[in-house]
This record gives structure tokens, C-alpha cells and sequence, in this order.
């Protein structure tokens, strides 16, 4: 059976934010591919689907367990989608690797977005929603998720990769847009406001 079967049916869940301990603590490795975890994999995708995102941990529904999905385009705009448990980021080196710098968000520090360079190929082997072996190459924008969900899982942030000064202007923005975002969104929608930002600055 494949990823199509998990994209729908899944109730929302709060998203976690950044400060909570969860976001910021190593996950545990997935070692039981069960019906409940199954369940949690639906509940992501459905929860990613409603908050606009392109990748989301579980770290970011408040589980602290070694998986992610993600519907993200690659850098020839097609749209990919999958899970993946226990992942191993594996990234070019040498001349091999090319950074691109690009606005990124997270959907736990939601509305927020600085520029970050980060390499324009990755690579994540791990498993599947039942245990099998998988790899995903990505280009683009998924190759970007795929370290920034990556990440997720380590219990670091996309933040802790800015300097100082592109620090605080995120925590600013955030700042800024936080009575936009109820503290149980998506469960409660987000408030509508004139200077939302562009759908071409997606989350993860």
C-alpha cells in the first residue's frame, strides 16, 4: 500500500510551537509501524493540508517520534509527497554542494519568514509508514524541507540557523503576527489580515 491511502481522512491537531520542549528535544526512532501510528501519519498530512505547509514532524503536533511528511514541489515544480520514519540526511560536499539562499518559515513559528541559505540537493533514507527502506532525493524547495523536517526531528529550528541579527527580526515578524494565530491553530482558523504573506513563501 502506498502514501494516497494516509492524504486524507485525518482529524487536526494543534500545532506545537517554537519554545515548547517538545520542538527542542532529540525524537525517538519509530520502531512499531502500527495502526497508530498510521492514524498519526493522517493526522499530519491533514493537519499540513489545513495550515497551508509543505512538510511537517511530528515534533510539530506535539509527538516526539522520528517521522515526517511532506507535499512539496521540486525545483521543476512537481509536487511530491511521502512520509518518512527515522530519516538520515545525507548532503552534498566539496564543489558538489551549491547553497541557495530563500525565505524560509516554519509552521511553529507561524507567519514569520528570513532568508537562509541552505544546499540545493539532499537526500533522506529511512522508512516508511510500514517499515520498508526508503530514499527521497530532492531538489528545490523539497530539498530545503527535507532539512528543515530533518531538523525538526533533531530539536533544532530553522532559527537556530540565522545569525543574530536575522534572529531577531523573525522573532519580530512573529511578534507581530501572533494575534493572528489562536494558540490551538489550525483546531481554531487563523484571523484574516490585509498584509498576509505570499503563498510563494511556503512553511514547513
Amino acid at each position: 500500500m502506498g502514501v494516497d491511502e494516509f492524504l486524507t481522512g485525518g482529524r487536526l491537531r494543534r500545532i506545537t510551537r517554537w519554545g515548547e520542549p517538545v520542538m527542542h528535544a532529540p525524537t525517538e526512532p519509530v520502531t512499531v509501524f502500527d495502526d497508530e501510528l498510521h492514524t498519526l501519519i493522517r493526522d499530519m498530512f491533514t493537519t499540513m493540508a489545513e495550515s497551508h505547509g509543505v512538510g511537517l514532524a511530528a515534533t510539530q503536533v506535539g509527538v516526539g517520534k522520528a517521522l515526517f511528511v511532506y507535499d512539496c514541489p521540486d525545483a521543476d515544480e512537481i509536487y511530491r509527497h511521502g512520509v518518512v520514519c527515522n530519516p538520515v540526511l545525507s548532503l552534498p560536499e566539496g564543489s558538489e554542494r551549491n547553497f541557495e539562499s530563500a525565505e524560509e518559515g516554519c509552521l511553529s513559528l507561524p507567519g514569520a519568514y528570513q532568508p537562509l541559505a541552505r544546499p540545493d540537493f539532499a537526500v533522506v533514507t529511512g522508512q516508511d509508514a510500514y517499515g520498508q527502506p526508503i530514499r527521497v532525493e530532492g531538489t528545490g524547495l523539497l530539498a530545503r524541507c527535507l532539512q528543515h523536517e530533518t531538523d525538526h526531528l533533531g530539536g533544532t529550528v530553522f532559527g537556530d540557523r540565522l545569525s543574530g541579527r536575522l534572529r531577531r527580526k523573525l522573532y519580530g515578524q512573529a511578534q507581530e503576527l501572533a494575534h493572528l494565530y489562536p494558540d490551538d491553530w489550525p483546531l481554531s482558523p487563523k484571523a484574516t489580515s490585509a498584509v498576509d504573506k505570499p503563498a510563494s513563501s511556503p512553511s514547513a
